[in-house]
């Protein structure tokens, strides 16, 4: 099982007021799974999603990676499992505007630690992956363009390869759709279909129903709880076209 969470609590204190974002989840993702997770606002989807990153910790609870425990780790290890194991794509994309499409793939790169001998063999390599992911999206040709350079999709593909490069166990995706047209976030969702159908284990945030139909798994929070764990029958991709290919 790629990921395990067991009774995981969060509790924020404000003044003398204390408030559940999370009461108690349980929650398994196997690896290989397309994990949509929907609920109103204020449901605790996105307290999950931090934690599921591991960039906030529980109050209580346990939280497995790949069989380990990271719920206690110190914030260096917890980093190095960000940069090495997960992948992130955001709603507003998050690149850097003045650097290139094929820089900001580099920069989960940068975070390896290699010998100073090796430097010049790392810039390249670093340079050659960066490039193969770009292909891997479709935007190889929008290398050297910065993202003001770039439709809203290409921005999102370029997301998209900057969390693949490092070759993650895990995709995580907050409302990756949510600054596109309709047309044009059909497309990113196909991709995203198509990186889970090669075996890449994705879990994403959505408002949108028909976004969570190109998951084949869908959990609903409700309160800070899991309200429902079900499989998506009627798939958005059934009778649409596959979108660019991955």
């Amino acid at each position: 099982m790629l990921v395990e969470i067991r009774d995981l609590t969060k509790t924020y204190v404000t003044g003398n007021v204390e408030v559940g974002a999370l009461q108690g989840i349980d929650l398994t993702i196997a690896e290989g799974e397309f994990v949509a997770i929907m609920g109103p606002s204020g449901s605790g989807k996105t307290t999950f999603m931090n934690m599921l990153g591991c960039l906030d910790r529980p109050t209580s609870g346990t939280y497995s990676l790949a069989s380990k425990h990271v719920e206690d780790l110190p914030d260096d290890q917890l980093a190095a499992i960000r940069n090495t194991q997960m992948g992130f794509v955001f709603q507003d994309y998050s690149l850097l505007q003045r650097s290139s499409a094929l820089h900001n793939v580099e920069l989960p790169l940068l975070y390896e630690r290699v010998p100073l001998v090796r430097q010049t063999e790392r810039r390249l390599d670093r340079r050659s992956r960066a490039l193969a992911a770009l292909q891997r999206m479709g935007v190889a040709d929008r290398a050297a363009h910065r993202p003001t350079e770039l439709s809203g999709g290409q921005q999102q593909r370029v997301a998209i390869a900057r969390a693949l490069v490092t070759e993650p166990s895990l995709i995580l995706a907050d409302e990756p759709t949510g600054n596109l047209d309709s047309h044009t976030g059909a497309d990113v969702m196909s991709v995203f279909r198509q990186l889970n159908d090669q075996g890449i284990t994705i879990v994403l945030v959505t408002h949108d129903e028909h976004v969570a139909s190109y998951a084949k798994r869908l959990v609903t929070f409700l309160d800070g709880k899991v309200l429902s764990d079900q499989a998506v029958v009627n798939n958005a991709l059934n009778g649409e076209g596959e979108g660019t290919e991955v």
